[in-house]
């Protein structure tokens, strides 16, 4: 089978990973795969569509008319004419709002042409006018049609108009008219929502969760990195992020180290500049997954405070190296955690969450390692999770047939 991933990013970062390791099990099974990608490193087999002055135009385009998808359409063109060279029998589409693809040209072409067409439910802009996230601002407008929406600014910010209504109206018509698509999403918490869109309807809508690489997120010594450190004998609270912000529970972290003086508190990810507690040790975001997973392993409880959460890549990585997670009771986040593995907390305020922290570190890292350990490994496996979506490709490509019959 030719399988073709569409993806913002290549290789690095959450769903550049994701592609990366996907495509690399499938090929390992037999099949052939290539990547095509908007920024990221150049690998074997990957395709480049457009360049970084496309993307900025078409990011211009997007505020100034507040229509996100609708530039890039030569680059876009390029690529059509690329997946017609390279016939996949199956195109796998991730993160498209990064201001590279033009959606009519790609959706049209996947409609007329009947290529068995599978979207991950990475957030939720396949099924929204534009947003990649809704359960903060408490909007549903989605499910019946956007509008006078609550978070213009955010997000694909639009500097003066909202076309959420039309944008909205266009997937619906573009996305439904695939005759073979099939939807995944990354928990059941979005799968949930996505059946209440107009995506409902699709050939394949199931749950397939993310997973993790157990053989670098796992626990390891760590004996160095905290003699670097100069951690002593302190307890370590631990955070992750791509890019710290209030969505993130940033602030809800802070005020968790306010009130804990003798703990050490982390920060990974990019964080704009300020001053910070002097128990908060900032590290700029890697892109190396056996580093952060030595930061995994070294801390005493790994913190999640976001109240957006489509999966929670972060959570099950800090599991798969044995630490104890306290998480927040939203979205995607509790079912990821069981009373063996963690504490699931009401809200991000920092008595709950203090709560979450004081549970566990009563209990004791130790008690809850082997726990997180198993069902990081039950639940988050990288080939058992690459066998369901190609589960997901062959129902896809097989469904022509049945029609017939």
């Amino acid at each position: 089978m030719k399988i073709l991933h569409i993806n913002a990013i290549n290789d690095v970062k959450s769903t550049g990973r994701i592609c990366k390791e996907l495509a690399a099990v499938h090929h390992e099974y037999g099949h052939e795969t290539r990547v095509a990608h908007s920024t990221g490193p150049v690998t074997d087999g990957s395709y480049v569509i457009g360049d970084a002055v496309d993307v900025k135009l078409h990011a211009l385009h997007a505020r100034i008319t507040g229509r996100q998808g609708y530039a890039s359409r030569l680059s876009t063109e390029n690529l059509v004419r690329e997946i017609e060279r390279y016939g996949p029998d199956v195109v796998h589409l991730h993160n498209l709002h990064a201001n590279y693809v033009h959606l009519k040209t790609l959706f049209d072409y996947l409609a007329v042409r009947d290529i068995p067409t599978v979207l991950t439910l990475h957030d939720c802009w396949f099924f929204t006018g534009k947003c990649t996230h809704y359960a903060a601002a408490g909007c549903d407008k989605w499910q019946h049609g956007c509008g006078d929406c609550p978070l213009l600014k955010s997000d694909i910010p639009s500097w003066l108009f909202d076309r959420t209504s039309e944008m909205l109206a266009d997937k619906r018509r573009w996305l439904t008219a695939i005759p073979r698509l099939g939807v995944v999403g990354v928990s059941d918490w979005i799968t949930t929502e996505a059946r209440f869109s107009f995506l409902q309807n699709a050939t394949v809508l199931r749950r397939i969760h993310n997973w993790v690489d157990l053989d670098v997120f796992r626990p390891v010594e760590t004996s160095a990195l905290r003699d670097r450190l100069g951690l002593g004998g302190r307890t370590v609270l631990l955070g992750v992020a791509s890019t710290w912000s209030e969505a993130k529970g940033l602030t809800a972290f802070l005020d968790l180290a306010a009130t804990r003086p003798n703990d050490t508190f982390i920060l990974i990810g990019r964080l704009d500049e300020m001053e910070l507690p002097v128990n908060v040790i900032h590290v700029p975001e890697t892109n190396d997954a056996r580093e952060l997973a030595r930061y995994y392993a070294l801390a005493d409880v790994f913190l999640n405070l976001s109240e957006e959460e489509s999966f929670g890549n972060v959570t099950a990585e800090a599991m798969a190296c044995g630490t104890p997670v306290v998480v927040i009771d939203a979205t995607a986040s509790p079912e990821l955690v069981t009373d063996d593995t963690g504490v699931v907390v009401a809200t991000s305020r920092t008595e709950d969450v203090s709560y979450g922290v004081a549970r566990i570190l009563n209990r004791g890292k130790a008690s809850y390692t082997d726990a997180c350990v198993a069902h990081a490994r039950a639940h988050f496996a990288l080939r058992d999770r690459a066998r369901d979506y190609l589960d997901v490709y062959e129902t896809l490509r097989y469904e022509k047939v049945r029609n017939a019959l």
